[in-house]
């Protein structure tokens, strides 16, 4: 694992008293992220909230980081092959689908939900960067690589784990692009 955070992670309230709280959480249990955790190995922990992670906001505000932190999984669908792109990007920035296009060589369309849970074995919302059903072609936000730590969601709502945006890139075999609207 990337840090040790232990059963627990102190996070700002970000009200006006700024008092410190304790996002209770827990190792995996769930079907779905002990099958990311298996996917990861030893190395990183899925975590899970009782609270929900699935919006980037939810997560950085669980997690106790900044939602530019949160490495968030899209699920495309490339219009000629009928394959899944996953694009990993930060919580703050939207994606360009016209970029993702021209990085991929081939025009795309956003994933309906059906898609994403055959394409990945996951349910949108968490989607996790590794363990897919079908290997796809994987995107990583460049402005992710400017953060020492990122969180990544784990196969559910709830599940994140911690990692370094060079670890992202290696477990993913994922190329590296200017894939946010400007």
């Amino acid at each position: 694992m990337t840090g040790d955070c232990g059963l627990s992670i102190r996070f700002r309230s970000g009200g006006d008293d700024d008092v410190d709280k304790v996002s209770p959480m827990k190792p995996a249990a769930s079907p779905s992220a002990l099958k990311v955790q298996a996917a990861l190995g030893d190395k990183f922990e899925v975590l899970e909230f009782d609270a929900t992670t699935r919006t980037a906001a939810d997560a950085a505000a669980a997690i106790g980081c900044t939602v530019a932190e949160i490495a968030k999984s899209l699920i495309f669908r490339r219009l000629g092959s009928n394959r899944p792109v996953l694009v990993v990007a930060s919580g703050v920035n939207r994606v360009d689908e016209a970029k993702v296009a021209e990085a991929v060589g081939e025009k795309i369309a956003r994933a309906d939900a059906d898609f994403v849970r055959e394409a990945t074995g996951f349910a949108i919302g968490g989607v996790p960067p590794v363990g897919h059903a079908k290997p796809p072609t994987v995107l990583i936000d460049q402005s992710l690589l400017a953060l020492p730590e990122i969180w990544a969601a784990a196969g559910t709502p709830n599940a994140v784990f911690r990692l370094t945006p060079s670890e992202l890139v290696a477990l993913t075999g994922g190329r590296v692009a200017a894939i946010a609207r400007q």
